[in-house]
């Protein structure tokens, strides 16, 4: 892959270090690596040169062995002396059949023309284009978005496809599934298309919906991996114990609230019988009860806030009732049976003038509608000036001052809407 190259040109500068110092099963396997990860006519024709010289290197060491063996104990103390390399030689012909052996043991895993083929078509996407990767369109549904991961994830999971790549592949698919399955990192993600639980994408990495089998606010953003999102999503129908096995929790306590991790152990029962003592276990987890205490004692004296209400820009089966925001006359659709039973339609119902919920509603809407559309007229501004920039050329030489005027000229319909709300001038 072509996003591996500066690593593999590494990996062949290492290797050529090692076979310059005569470590020549290093250097193969530092040559091998780079040929893995990018191949190139360098590193395979530096392959065949170390196979050589380590081929001659052995029948050096084995014709100076036998002329020492031949010869009395005062020849044999001065031939050590006179090639001291003889010793290095034959522990690097040991270590290099020690690799043979070890190689031979490993069972390599068979994959299919299909199984390649959908490796492939997966790392051809760029790691944010979320819905290329799954296969779908900007206005799927939830469904959709798990059946596509739920045949991918088959497809690609490790002890399945044993094509190059796979696991590669396979986080990516996964990345793809947690961010279009939760509606607000969805919606972020199509306003900004980048990445909504990046540090710098604006969103915080606490918020939002875990997969199917591991409840809300236990620490499913950064603290999972791929392998352990398909075992909770198929019931750890491969190599595991799937969700609810055998186990560690860890506990925190910080801004995103009180947040329980767990982690899989290779422990044996009566290892962890012994770990489990149940006195100690509760004393290291007091600490952690009182704080968890202390943490709902002001939920108990204040209502909570009602969730906000999920909505889209574009009408579907699923966003089905059309509003307009009373500040900026921005469209946008909700469902009408969860907009039906929210605070805002009680608000509505009983003609309340400050209508709290619904302008701090409005206001979200009217804040990513904008976002959304500086996003565009920046890229519609950029866009432009490049073609500015490349008719008129250097200095200005032959340049159609006409053209480029008509460039400048030319509308980009998100400015205009900036414009007409008052937002650019």
């Amino acid at each position: 892959m072509e996003s591996n190259k500066d690593e593999a040109l590494k990996c062949l500068a290492i290797a050529q270090k090692h076979r310059d110092a005569g470590n020549f099963p290093s250097a193969k396997r530092f040559c091998q690596k780079s040929i893995n990860l990018f191949s190139t006519a360098e590193a395979l024709k530096l392959l065949d040169v170390i196979d050589s010289e380590a081929a001659a290197s052995d029948a050096d060491a084995g014709s100076a062995a036998g002329s020492s063996a031949g010869t009395s104990a005062g020849t044999t103390s001065s031939g050590a002396e006179t090639h001291p390399s003889a010793a290095g030689a034959r522990h690097r012909t040991a270590g290099k059949e020690k690799e043979k052996e070890a190689e031979s043991a490993t069972p390599k895993k068979s994959y299919t023309k299909e199984n390649m083929a959908v490796v492939e078509r997966v790392r051809k996407c760029k790691v944010t284009e979320y819905y290329e990767i799954l296969s779908l369109k900007k206005d799927c549904e939830e469904v959709e978005v798990k059946k596509a991961y739920r045949k991918l994830a088959l497809a690609l999971h490790p002890d399945k496809n044993g094509a190059p790549g796979a696991d590669e592949a396979f986080k990516m698919v996964s990345k793809a599934f947690t961010v279009l399955s939760d509606p607000q990192k969805r919606a972020a993600y199509d306003s900004h298309g980048s990445d909504p639980e990046s540090r710098f994408s604006g969103m915080s990495s606490s918020s939002g919906r875990a997969p199917p089998g591991f409840a809300r606010g236990e620490g499913f953003e950064g603290e999972i991996n791929p392998e352990e999102l398909f075992n909770m999503f198929f019931g750890g129908g491969m190599n595991g114990g799937g969700f609810g096995g055998p186990g560690v929790f860890s506990a925190s306590f910080g801004p995103g609230g009180f947040r329980t991790t767990r982690m899989r152990t290779n422990m044996r029962p009566e290892q962890q019988q012994q770990a489990a003592e149940p006195r100690s276990m509760w004393i290291q987890l007091l600490p952690l009860f009182i704080l968890f205490a202390f943490s709902l004692l002001p939920s108990l004296f204040t209502s909570s806030p009602a969730p906000d209400l999920r909505f889209s820009f574009s009408p579907s089966s699923r966003y089905n009732l059309e509003r307009t925001t009373n500040g900026l006359n921005v469209k946008y659709h909700v469902n009408s049976v969860e907009f039906s039973g929210h605070p805002i339609a009680a608000e509505l119902a009983r003609n309340d003038n400050s209508q709290p919920h619904l302008r701090r509603f409005e206001s979200n809407v009217e804040r990513a509608y904008t976002q959304d559309l500086y996003a565009q007229c920046q890229r519609g501004l950029d866009r432009k000036q490049r073609r500015e920039d490349q008719e008129v050329g250097i200095f200005g030489i032959g340049t159609d001052w006409k053209k480029v005027e008509q460039i400048k000229a030319e509308p980009i319909e998100s400015c205009d809407k900036l414009r007409q709300m008052g937002l650019l001038r």
